[in-house]
């Protein structure tokens, strides 16, 4: 048990990452731009991937009528994310702690992972519901007003996950270092569970043998 829960101190420990690594990135290419535009998406804010990428992309957004992108004061996420993951961090190693001391067993390790693939599960909820309102609640005193073929307002939200062509930009999503780190530490946690599962059934084995020979 004191090897599972030493790889569940560190699980969490991994989610460090955050303070330091971009969650998400979104990029933008079109012939006109050779170096794609890009924005990193972290727990704190939005920031660039290149400088001034973020002033071209509301240069840009402005002609067709969509909101400049938020700053870390106009968002709560950007507030209360960082709470909440060194929140879970304590709480995590607390668990392992624990579990080093023998207070709590491998039922703990499982319920931390379920409560952070939940708050993980809300926080991409949280996220592409933002990108919908970015992407249709538009201005309609725009510059320029385009529709699809069926008359309907065009959207320009940008993929959750993977790639997708927006007027005569490619728009590619996808998880950032930060996020890595997440998913390593969260599947370190995931083995610790499965470890100290082995361990429980390991010693509930040798009783019942002693308890046969007896």
């Amino acid at each position: 048990m004191k090897k599972a829960s030493l790889i569940m101190m560190i699980g969490p420990l991994f989610l460090l990452g955050l303070y330091v690594f971009p969650l998400w990135t979104i990029m933008l290419g079109a012939p006109q731009y050779p170096d794609p535009l890009g924005i990193y998406i972290h727990i704190d804010g939005i920031r660039d991937v290149n400088e001034f990428d973020i002033q071209n992309i509301d240069g840009l957004n402005h002609y067709i009528g969509m909101k400049k992108l938020p700053k870390p004061e106009e968002m709560w996420e950007f507030s209360t994310f960082p709470i909440v993951i060194g929140a879970m961090i304590g709480l995590g190693v607390l668990i392992g702690l624990l579990g080093f001391l023998k207070k709590v067993d491998y039922k703990w390790f499982i319920g931390w992972f379920v409560l952070m693939s939940v708050l993980g599960i809300l926080g991409m909820y949280d996220f592409n519901a933002w990108m919908v309102d970015y992407g249709t609640n538009l201005d309609p005193n725009a510059i320029m007003k385009l529709a699809n073929p069926d008359g309907t307002p065009m959207s320009y939200k940008p993929p959750l996950l993977g790639s997708t062509k927006m007027l005569n930009f490619d728009v590619q999503s996808l998880p950032a270092t930060g996020a890595w780190m997440m998913f390593i530490g969260m599947m370190l946690t995931l083995f610790a569970s499965f470890i100290g599962w082995k361990h429980r059934n390991a010693i509930s084995a040798n009783n019942t043998i002693i308890y046969n020979q007896l």
